[in-house]
């Protein structure tokens, strides 16, 4: 396999990370592992993959938040989680955090070996949700992967990260009340605990960019003892 293709393995049991390793070794892809998903999530900003191989259950976050914090920075890497849950609840939760396959363990190593060969040919078709990298607000867009909102007048408002993130998770569960806790997760990454009013701040501002008028908002909206919901009909 020339230009090696790069995978990271985030998996907690080290005997599992050790052997899923080298079958992928010899299958020509260059490995990179964690053994718990706070360094698989640091790992996953210093470098490029062509796939993401994730454990659910494992120390200081879990699989399914890593999984949805990697979709608000990046909608076209292939997730495939490896768990021992196996019900179909659990299935359809793992594919609603963003994956892209879902394998319960104890599995075959020839099978995982053919399922990460297919998902890593997706990556490189790069035909992977593309639509999501932009997205309308009555008549402004976003356009996430450059952190730029384009007005209705044309002019450019430049958008910090964390406002990007934060738009992204609220428009991806639009209609659904997104908890401040959830945010916490998936924004912050647990390093730094903002206040609510933090958060509210954020929601302020977002009003200010997209509300018709923000002091009667029909987009943002923070839901008292719950947290905050992004309405859309798109």
């Amino acid at each position: 396999m020339p230009n090696k293709k790069r995978i990271l393995l985030a998996e907690d049991e080290e005997h599992l990370l050790e052997a899923i390793k080298l079958n992928l070794e010899l299958e020509g892809y260059k490995v990179s592992t964690a053994n718990n998903g706070k360094k698989a999530l640091q790992i996953f900003k210093e470098e490029r993959f062509n796939l993401v191989i994730l454990d659910v259950m494992m120390p200081e976050i879990d699989g399914f938040v890593v999984a949805e914090t990697i979709r608000l920075e990046n909608s076209e890497v292939p997730i495939m989680f490896l768990t021992a849950k196996n019900t179909n609840e659990d299935k359809i939760s793992g594919l609603k955090k963003g994956a892209d396959d879902y394998l319960t363990k104890p599995f075959n190593l020839e099978e995982l070996i053919l399922r990460v060969n297919n998902l890593v040919k997706r990556s490189l078709k790069g035909d992977d949700l593309k639509e999501f990298n932009s997205y309308h607000i009555g008549d402004k867009t976003i356009h996430f992967n450059s952190f730029e909102l384009i007005n209705e007048d044309g002019s450019i408002t430049a958008l910090t990260k964390k406002e990007t993130m934060l738009l992204k998770l609220l428009i991806e569960r639009r209609n659904e009340a997104v908890s401040r806790e959830q945010i916490l997760e998936t924004v912050w990454n647990y390093d730094v605990y903002p206040s609510t009013r933090t958060i509210d701040n954020f929601i302020l501002t977002f009003r200010k960019y997209f509300e018709p008028d923000p002091k009667n908002p029909i987009y943002f909206h923070s839901i008292r003892g719950v947290g905050y919901k992004f309405t859309d009909t798109h």
